[in-house]
């Protein structure tokens, strides 16, 4: 028991210091880098103004349409690292925040839904919480092929439940975990704030991730 408690906070401790690098890097994307391709992008849309030639303005735009692809994509990669709303408002509206980029940048639609009235819960498992759903979601993007996932979150008086589930291809979830360290992450994450992860799958039918959180 005492080892078992010990490894936890160890987990917890690296963790923490995980997300406050990870932190820093979020800031430095989003007021680094991304400003700096949002000048450039600017630059590019003043010189296809002042542009005569039609070959020169079509590669201009192309070159647009390319810079904003990637200011997108680096706006998505800094919410993900660290989403500026978690900590101020909360979990829900820092998930309606990220969705919204996700939706734009994968194309993937995420029916969200809540049942209860949302509750204040501590930081780090807001953190963990909102890695697990994001974890959840990145995999969705990458292997289940669909263009329509579900996302529900229900407030009970004891705890917090989440179910995330897409209607894609669907995985052998034994072959899965034996593979991923992603599945397995957050099944940990979940537990080490006393929470549960159960991950169910059926091939051609989709994939239902279910979190609860006791309050």
């Amino acid at each position: 028991m005492e080892f078992t408690k010990a490894k936890k906070e160890i987990s917890s401790y690296i963790i923490q210091s995980q997300e406050e690098e990870i932190k820093r890097i979020a800031l430095e994307l989003h007021e680094g880098v991304g400003q700096t391709l949002y000048s450039v992008y600017t630059g590019l849309q003043f010189i296809q103004g002042g542009s005569l030639q039609p070959e020169m303005k079509n590669y201009i735009h192309e070159m647009e349409q390319l810079l904003e692809k990637t200011i997108q994509e680096i706006r998505l990669l800094s919410v993900e690292l660290h989403p500026p709303t978690l900590a101020t408002l909360g979990l829900v509206p820092a998930m309606k925040s990220y969705l919204k980029l996700y939706t734009s940048t994968y194309g993937i639609e995420v029916e969200l839904s809540m049942v209860g009235e949302e509750v204040p819960i501590p930081e780090n498992h807001n953190i963990a919480v909102f890695r697990v759903i994001q974890e959840a979601l990145g995999n969705v993007a990458k292997y289940a092929d669909t263009t329509h996932v579900s996302l529900s979150f229900t407030w009970y008086p004891n705890g917090l439940g989440i179910i995330i589930k897409d209607f894609g291809k669907g995985f052998n979830v034994k072959e899965a975990m034996e593979k991923s360290t992603g599945l397995a992450a957050m099944i940990e994450r979940m537990d080490l704030i006393n929470g549960k992860c159960e991950i169910s799958s059926v091939i051609d039918s989709g994939t239902s991730i279910e979190l609860f959180l006791p309050l």
